[in-house]
Formats: structure tokens, sequence, C-alpha cells
């Protein structure tokens, strides 16, 4: 049954008039990115900082670990580039930021991530797979780029949504 005094939420993301797989994905995955800023938005540094056992990781180590995933399939998988792909230590270096370490400096290197897998992406058909030597030894194991864009949008999809979870148990802010 329909409820007519209900109005549905619109859609986010790219505009609704946006048909082109290219610009769905793209733009569906910078609507997660700037998802990542707004569920963040009015942490305090400390509170970016915190770790709460129940998970094991604070929200800086989520936008320090996306910032990794982002470099390991865009430049290292698809570009193939010559690039470091896991910080040294074990997984949990990847989630773990230093207190020393400022929450602007994390932002800074993800942005830089983030500038870079743009770049790969642009103009690039979805149907190209990626360079092989860096990721991806072989064509066999080399996706194309529209398979990892949607690989990408659903890592931060479920990652925003642990976040949701996470935000209202640091401070009882919900999420959209």
């Amino acid at each position: 049954m329909s409820e007519p005094d209900r109005t549905p939420a619109l859609l986010d993301g790219p505009g609704v008039q946006v048909a082109d797989p290219h610009q769905l994905l793209t733009g569906y995955l910078d609507w997660y990115r700037q998802a990542l800023r707004r569920k963040l938005d009015g942490l305090s540094e400390e509170q970016m900082h915190a770790v709460d056992e129940r998970w094991g990781w604070s929200p800086l180590g989520l936008v320090q670990h996306l910032g990794w995933v982002e470099r390991r399939w865009m430049v290292w998988g698809f570009a193939a580039q010559d690039v470091t792909a896991y910080p040294s230590g074990d997984e949990e270096a990847e989630w773990t930021v230093p207190a020393a370490v400022s929450a602007a400096e994390v932002w800074d290197r993800y942005d830089r991530e983030v500038h870079r897998s743009r770049a790969l992406a642009e103009g690039v058909a979805l149907e190209e797979r990626a360079h092989t030597g860096g990721r991806f030894r072989s064509l066999d194991q080399a996706p194309t780029l529209g398979r990892i864009l949607f690989h990408l949008l659903q890592e931060y999809a479920r990652h925003l949504g642990h976040l949701d979870v996470a935000r209202q148990l640091l401070d009882g802010t919900t999420g959209e």
C-alpha cells in the first residue's frame, strides 16, 4: 500500500539524469568520499584518534585505511605503478594512527590518494583492463577499471556503514 502523504527521499550521489555507467560509478564513489568527511565532521582531534576496543580502530584509522585501499586498487592495481602498497608492520598498522600524527596529516595523505585515483580513472573506458606488473601479475588476473571502481564503491559503502555505528556509539550522531 502506498502512503500518499509520505515523500520518499531523493537519490543521493550523481544527479537523477546521469545514466552513463562511468559517471555513475565515479559520481557515487565521490559521493561516498564526501560522506566520509560528513560523517566525521565535528569530531575533535581526540575523538578522531579514539580507538574503541569493541571494533579496534579509530575514525582516523578508517580514513587512513581507505587511503591505502585507494592506493592498492588504483595506483598499484589499475596503473601498476611501483608504490608501497601496504604500511610496514602487520595489518593493524594500516588502521593505527600514532598520536603524534594529526588528523590534518591523515586527511592530506588520503586526499592525495583520492586525487591520484580520480586522475587515473578520468577519461578511461570502464572496459579497460588493469596494467600488469603491479598488483596483478598477468592479464588473467587483471580486472577492468569498471570492476575496480565497483569494488572501491562497495568498500566505501561497507566502511561508512561501520562508521555510522561507531559515530553513534561515540557521540550519538546518526548518519544519513
